[in-house]
């Protein structure tokens, strides 16, 4: 594993790994800092936020798009990009900005997922369909919605 000496190195190494995808401010210091000891990690991550290569409004809402385009639910985007070390305020306002309605989300991956109605009666059936929507992100409003949705469909 190559170590990086100088901030130019670093920084170079940024810039490739942020011109793959957009990275978090926490993302790009965890794969960077074990490879940058001798050098000053935060003021080549205050550079490249400074001349717009990084900023973690964009890579919010980025993550954001291609989550909600993979199926998944406010509850396990949210705590993922807490876990990517984004602001909850940050988080908050992107939600907002985004727009997204999440019960018809979660109806439209119902629908996908379960073609066979549900029998009333079956429930070990529902269980297994409620657990995998919630391990989806959705809450149970949303996720008895995707239910009912399906039902009054067929």
């Amino acid at each position: 594993m190559r170590v990086f000496e100088t901030q130019a190195e670093a920084k170079s190494a940024a810039i490739g790994l942020l011109a793959r995808r957009e990275h978090s401010r926490k993302e790009l210091r965890d794969k960077l800092s074990a490879r940058c000891e001798a050098v000053d990690l935060d003021s080549v991550l205050d550079e490249l936020e400074s001349k717009g290569y990084q900023s973690d409004q964009r890579f919010t809402e980025s993550f954001i798009r291609m989550r909600v385009g993979q199926g998944q639910g406010l509850i396990k985007i949210r705590f993922e990009l807490q876990r990517k070390g984004i602001d909850s305020e940050l988080i908050a306002s992107a939600f907002e900005e985004a727009d997204i309605d999440w019960f018809e989300l979660a109806a439209d991956l119902y629908a996908r997922k379960y073609r066979t109605v549900l029998d009333a009666a079956d429930y070990k059936e529902k269980g297994k369909r409620m657990r995998f929507m919630s391990q989806r992100g959705f809450n149970a409003a949303q996720i008895n919605y995707a239910i009912e949705a399906a039902s009054e469909h067929e």
